[in-house]
């Protein structure tokens, strides 16, 4: 149960889901899903002008290419015809660049001498025009960094809300997930760290915020998964596990923003509750399914009531997720194909195994639901391994050296003042396309 090995950032992985076989084509007409998406981080412009430091030509044109390719990766962000080739292709050129201002040049554990010339400012995705400012350039490498993590997870719900759906669409989006999870692991075990200011609490780059968007996009990946099960017929056991799994994915996150203000946390938390208790019922339902073809009926109409009260659940969250006020999209889930769904295959299988205990198993319902003990042993997403590119080839000895920090002037005008205002992204409205149920922000 794999899909083939492929090429994708950080290397060759193999992409773990069910094998297409000979079936191939539009398996995906009816897969749609719909994702939560918090809104891109903001930022503050940076000139990088150093007019008193610069002596000489190759540091000016640094300069010059670190403004134009923050510039471009910027506008990258809300452009809807930017693919993953170009987004990679931007960020490499600006963070190669960038890095000249973390690292030494030597390959020792030194840090550059200009890593505190430059003052940064990042607004965070819950809480507003709210910034923060941190006057290094590791700030700025992770913050960049993980508003390109939260580029692919908006390109992934992009083309799960399109019309028919590819089998290859169905892959990127998939990948897309995975190497949104890998960038923000990366960013917590490897950089986030060397912050000489540690992020504040419900910032994006704290801890728990970090951890629940890379447990989101590897439940959201494996949504994924679960859709091309269903469609190639796989045993109902091995969906109700993969479901189940996604499920406590799903919970943890949620558990990890337990302890963030509600009033910015809350429409979030509402998502990832609704998800939680959708693919509990998932579970449930293809349980009953598996517990049916071993002709425990009455085990199976338990187990598909459970999936029905589940239901009821989510659909009551939907409607308070709708509700609820907060960062991302306007939307009513109830309303969508993905859940709809749900709601008529639980119904159906439900009729359908009263009518066998009816007519064939005579079997007693029991009074407590099934304890769900699955362990999926195929389809679970790990994060695609990430890593910036190494510096850039432009960074030498010499162009370092025409950096003079001696000539700096005492009264720093770099450092951004306290009232300056951050712009928040103007992203595109992105509105569902026919029947596929899905909203993207």
């Amino acid at each position: 149960m794999r899909w083939a090995r492929e090429e994708e950032a950080g290397g060759k992985q193999e992409v773990d889901a069910p094998s297409l076989g000979r079936r191939s084509g539009n398996i995906w007409r009816k897969m749609t899903h719909w994702f939560h998406r918090n809104p891109l981080k903001a930022t503050a412009p940076v000139s990088f002008n150093y007019y008193e430091i610069v002596t000489g030509p190759t540091a000016s044109k640094i300069c010059s290419d670190l403004r134009s390719s923050r510039a471009r990766l910027l506008e990258l962000f809300t452009d809807l015809s930017c693919n993953p080739e170009t987004m990679k292709s931007a960020a490499d050129a600006y963070f190669s660049l960038l890095q000249g201002f973390i690292n030494s040049l030597d390959g020792s554990s030194q840090e550059s001498k200009l890593r505190y010339v430059q003052n940064f400012k990042w607004t965070d995705t819950l809480q507003g025009q709210v910034p923060s400012a941190q006057q290094d350039a590791v700030f700025e490498l992770v913050s960049m960094g993980f508003n390109v993590a939260l580029w692919y997870t908006k390109y992934a719900s992009r083309l799960a809300g399109k019309e028919n759906i590819t089998e290859e669409e169905a892959k990127e989006v998939h990948r897309s997930l995975k190497i949104a999870a890998g960038i923000f692991k990366h960013l917590k075990e490897s950089h986030i760290p060397k912050l000489i200011t540690p992020a504040e609490k419900g910032r994006d780059l704290e801890a728990r915020l970090i951890d629940a968007y890379i447990v989101q996009c590897q439940a959201e990946a494996q949504e994924v998964t679960i859709a091309r099960a269903i469609e190639l017929k796989h045993a109902p056991g091995l969906i109700a596990a993969l479901a189940y799994e996604t499920a406590n994915f799903y919970q943890k996150a949620d558990h990890t923003l337990s302890s963030l203000e509600p009033a910015y946390s809350a429409k979030w938390r509402k998502y990832l509750l609704l998800k939680m208790c959708f693919y509990t019922a998932y579970a449930y339902c293809y349980h009953g399914q598996t517990l049916l073809a071993s002709d425990k009926c009455g085990e199976a109409i338990r187990s598909l009531q459970e999936a029905e009260k589940l239901y009821a659940k989510a659909e009551a969250l939907c409607k308070e997720y709708g509700e609820t006020k907060g960062p991302g999209p306007t939307a009513k889930p109830s309303g969508h194909l993905f859940f709809r769904k749900l709601g008529s295959l639980v119904k159906n299988t439900l009729e359908k195994c009263q009518r066998e205990n009816g007519f064939i198993y005579f079997q007693k319902i029991p009074t407590e639901a099934p304890q769900l003990e699955l362990k999926a042993n195929y389809g679970l997403v790990e994060p695609v391994p990430f890593e910036f590119p190494p510096t850039s080839a432009h960074w030498t000895p010499e162009a370092l050296a025409a950096f003079d920090l001696t000539k700096r002037p005492k009264d720093d005008g770099t450092k951004a003042k306290p009232e300056e205002a951050v712009k928040p992204m103007k992203e595109p409205d992105v509105r569902p396309q026919k029947d596929t149920g899905c909203s993207v922000s």
